[in-house]
């Protein structure tokens, strides 16, 4: 069977490579992207509506001290995942790593299942972020508010764009978004550096922000200031959970520890949202330049992780001091939606200070960001798609099928130009910003994209789990002979963290857990069947996918189907770091004998500058 195994994945190779020389001219991507580019385009990937509009959302649910338990949690369950995809990749540097993982040591269909979920997720979160920049525009507060908090002017709104309808923002932040999507990708990659490091430097600034205007005391709740132990009505927990029952507004209210779990399971459900985006490192691999030379992969993958749940978690930690979770503006009895700027709770921390000109800048900066991560959005889903297409059984064997999958192959000056603009056609979705029921619709689309997604996860860990033991079974098969490049403990493995497989779990679960359990609100009376579809239909389609590929490939009769992974471990040929080589991102002092030497301050400045550059 072992002979067998290896023959078949021997044969696999040989037709890989045969194929690669007969491929067509102009189907191929440019390894144009340095380091810094791929930790910049994962961190922009990140920082969207998420954080900055679904924030408020989370504080509402779980309260100010629990909200930043819940981006914890979620950020730990996901860092988890990435660093699985992570792994396998720096070992391994496939395109559509997505899929090509799950194909190898799961199942081909599972695999092509997986691809087809990531694409379309990353495909509904571009009209998502459209529909949030339309949102934005139309900022305007409420007099009542105003006058509620004491803002020291009677009006707080944009005069520009108010009375523009929604389809002329559409259409112009969609054609934006294409324009930039056609872009080679080493000026994309410079692009994306400036941009990413614009979101991290006001991302730092709006934390400092938040804790100026806390010390300053400019406004207190009855008679006391704001901080330290969480003083009422900034609670550590919201005190109960509200949700919404009935089309007419109807709500019932839950009391007690079963409302604080309900609140905290929401909100945690919410964050998700805030944290899709991690695996862009793994996608943009293909067009890595330094991948096999700086260990690229691995340190981008911890430094996304590190950067997006710091700087989540600190930034939900210090808006909680300014803004309580009983404010009105940031309430929100829906299960999913995408809301305005002055229901940001940033905003509001400098509306409620009394903090003028600011709030503008603010709502001016979420419409840039959204932009930008729906930039990246069509990135990831054009790369994701163009991966999908240079595999053959991915694809029915229909003729008309077999075209779109040859047109989907082109690129020209390394951009996958016929991809970039079918995944562009989804964002279209984002017109429904004309309708009145917008916001809902579009919410619900949202939530089926990240229930999307977490069917990805699951898949991705499950894959690593496989992907381990296989790897540790030939590994010992080498021992002995040398050191094999599948041995996790040898010097040459390019990227390993501590229990691994533990985290493959963690992830597995946590992601299992909101796939299953995410759409619960569906269930309350009565039983709303739009939030049930919305929640629970990328389970069905996912199933409905691997069944569609045991179809095609192997016939209707579903006792004849089996288990088809391949579990290829030598194309590509494993990457190994060179002998010899310093290990990039450990600190190992030169200098045993003074530790205050210039030799050591040397490898600690090379050290620090690793980790933030």
């Amino acid at each position: 069977m072992a002979e067998g195994a290896e023959r078949m994945e021997n044969l696999m190779v040989l037709e890989h490579e045969d194929s690669d020389m007969q491929e067509e001219k102009g189907t191929s991507l440019r390894a144009d992207l340095k380091e810094r580019h791929v930790n910049m385009i994962a961190f922009s990937a990140c920082v969207g509506i998420g954080l900055f509009l679904q924030s408020g959302r989370v504080v509402y649910q779980a309260g100010p001290g629990l909200a930043v338990v819940a981006y914890i949690l979620m950020g730990t369950v996901m860092a988890s995942t990435i660093s699985c995809l992570g792994e396998m990749t720096a070992l391994f540097p496939v395109q559509g790593p997505i899929f090509e993982f799950p194909r190898r040591f799961l199942d081909v269909g599972v695999g092509y299942a997986a691809g087809w979920l990531a694409w379309f997720s990353w495909t509904v979160i571009i009209a998502a972020e459209v529909l949030a920049v339309i949102q934005l525009w139309d900022f305007q507060f409420s007099e009542e508010y105003l006058r509620e908090v004491g803002y020291p002017e009677n009006t707080l709104s944009w005069p520009v764009g108010q009375d523009a309808s929604p389809a002329v923002w559409c259409g112009l932040f969609l054609t934006v978004i294409l324009i930039v999507g056609f872009i080679p990708v080493r000026q994309y990659g410079q692009l994306e550096y400036i941009i990413g490091t614009t979101k991290m430097i006001f991302i730092s600034l709006l934390i400092l922000f938040n804790v100026i205007i806390n010390a300053q005391k400019r406004v207190k709740h009855n008679g006391n200031s704001r901080f330290w132990t969480y003083n009422n009505p900034y609670s550590f927990a919201a005190q109960n959970f509200t949700l919404k029952i009935g089309p007419d507004g109807q709500s019932q209210t839950i009391e007690g520890a079963l409302g604080r779990f309900t609140g905290m399971w929401s909100a945690m459900t919410t964050v998700i949202w805030s944290l899709i985006g991690f695996e862009t490192v793994a996608i943009s691999a293909a067009e890595n330049m330094d991948l096999r030379r700086n260990e690229t992969v691995k340190l981008a993958t911890r430094k996304s992780a590190l950067r997006v749940i710091l700087m989540y978690c600190l930034s939900v930690f210090v808006v909680g001091l300014n803004v309580p979770y009983t404010d009105t503006n940031i309430q929100d009895l829906t299960m999913n939606s995408i809301r305005s700027g002055q229901n940001s709770i940033f905003i509001l921390a400098a509306v409620r200070n009394h903090v003028r000109w600011w709030p503008h800048f603010f709502n001016g900066f979420f419409i840039f960001s959204a932009t930008t991560s729906a930039i990246n959005s069509l990135y990831n889903s054009s790369r994701i798609l163009h991966a999908l297409s240079k595999v053959d059984s991915v694809w029915p064997r229909w003729y008309a099928a077999k075209v779109v999958q040859k047109k989907l192959k082109r690129t020209k000056r390394g951009v996958p130009w016929v991809s970039v603009i079918v995944s562009w056609f989804f964002g279209l979705l984002a017109f429904l910003s004309t309708k009145s029921f917008s916001t809902k619709i579009l919410g619900r689309i949202a939530t089926n994209s990240v229930v999307s997604m977490m069917v990805v996860y699951v898949i991705i860990d499950a894959s690593y789990l496989s992907f381990y033991y296989k790897i540790k079974e030939e590994a010992e098969q080498h021992r002995g002979i040398g050191e094999s490049p599948y041995d996790r403990g040898g010097t040459r493995y390019p990227y390993r963290s501590h229990l691994q497989w533990l985290k493959a779990c963690y992830g597995m679960v946590g992601c299992f857990l909101v796939t299953v359990f995410g759409g619960w609100r569906a269930f309350a009376s009565p039983f709303n069947v739009a939030d049930f579809i919305a929640s629970y239909i990328s389970i069905v389609a996912f199933f409905v996918l691997v069944a569609a590929y045991h179809i095609s490939w192997e016939g209707w009769n579903p006792l004849n189907w089996k288990r088809s992974a391949t579990f290829q471990l030598r194309n590509p040929p494993p990457i190994q770091v060179e002998l010899g080589m310093k290990r990039r991102g450990d600190l190992r002092l030169t200098n045993d004998n003074s530790v205050f030497s210039r030799q050591n301050f040397d490898d600690y400045i090379q050290w620090l500058w690793t980790w933030m550059k």
